[in-house]
């Protein structure tokens, strides 16, 4: 008999809240461990929103996958079904022989009631043992029947189960679609925003459904400063603007420079200081400018170390001097439907 197996809910995503807030006052040198530090926390959360993507991508695969299992056990029971309905018929054909020869045997046996006794024993014997076999063709009918019973119980549980996951799966794949247009819709916002300076060192596009806005540092400061200039502050204030209109949008801002030894003096020690120091004085230009929830904001700095362009040469160098402003729908509803499944 067909048993059926229950499918096992794998889907254990916990929620995650990022909500950093980077508000440095730097009056004096920054220590080295501090900014390993905050290194360390940027790279992990970094990590941590690569691997959340990944999940999603991995999860909608297997309950693909587990559709597709389910359709197939689905066939695999209509066809078991379409077997024994083949059976049962037959045997129906069958058992309605018996009875015709069963029906010709009483009428021999009359007939021969006045034959001798041995061929009036061996027609009962007959008789008897047609109908043995016409009983337990009889059985095998009933048990056949009570199979296709639990067959077909079995194949309505099949495509419940199925239907139910064919709900989730969609809702899954209706949360991620109302994402990638929150994040097409959050990108021309910025793109509309920010007309006239992508000619002047600002480029903005989509990468692992976020929206990057990349401002080279001709757009933002002077070479070895972490001053945001006022062409800077023009963009960064009409950025501003659509964020404080989208307060569900995480912000990260990160600090990227080229290979060359930083060698200034003062509270400037390297690339690392340099790095986080312009991701903070954007930061602070946001907050102190516009309505948006601290909360919301991340600073971060990367140094040399995630290069666009790893040539040594000076344009790569150039490309590589750079800000980036990571702007990352909430994925609250998705998390939500993942826990709840």
């Amino acid at each position: 008999m067909f048993k059926n197996k229950k499918m096992r809910k794998i889907f254990t995503v916990k929620h995650f809240s990022y909500i950093i807030l980077f508000s440095v006052i730097f009056s004096s040198c920054v220590s080295t461990k501090e900014h390993n530090a905050l290194k360390q926390k940027c790279n992990e959360e970094n990590t941590q929103l690569k691997r959340e993507n990944q999940n999603l991508s991995v999860i909608n695969n297997e309950k693909s996958a587990e559709i597709e299992k389910l359709k197939k056990q689905l066939n695999s029971v209509k066809n078991e079904i379409d077997i024994l309905n083949d059976s049962l018929q037959r045997l129906a054909g069958k058992y309605s022989r018996l009875n015709k020869n069963y029906t010709l045997l009483i009428e021999n046996n009359k007939k021969l009631l006045v034959g001798n006794e041995q061929e009036i024993q061996q027609i009962l014997n007959e008789l008897q043992i047609t109908r043995e076999d016409l009983q337990k063709r009889e059985d095998t009918l009933t048990i056949l029947e009570e199979e296709l019973i639990l067959k077909k119980q079995d194949l309505e549980d099949l495509s419940m189960e199925l239907n139910e996951k064919e709900i989730k799966l969609q809702q899954l794949q209706d949360i991620l679609n109302k994402k990638d247009s929150i994040v097409s819709a959050l990108k021309q916002k910025v793109s509309d925003a920010l007309f006239g300076f992508e000619d002047k060192g600002l480029t903005i596009d989509i990468r692992n459904g976020k929206v990057y806005v990349s401002l080279e540092e001709n757009l933002l400061f002077r070479s070895g400063s972490y001053t945001v200039g006022e062409k800077g502050k023009e963009a960064l204030l009409k950025l501003a603007v659509v964020l404080e209109e989208n307060p569900d949008i995480n912000v990260l801002i990160e600090g990227h420079t080229d290979d060359v030894p930083y060698k200034g003096s003062g509270q400037i020690k390297d690339n690392w200081d340099l790095s986080v120091m312009r991701a903070t004085a954007i930061v602070k230009i946001l907050v102190w400018n516009s309505d948006i929830n601290p909360e919301r904001l991340i600073a971060a700095g990367r140094s040399k170390y995630v290069p666009v362009d790893t040539a040594k040469t000076k344009e790569a160098r150039s490309k590589n001097r750079r800000t980036e402003i990571i702007l990352t729908p909430q994925l609250d509803e998705l998390f939500r439907i993942i826990d709840a499944n």
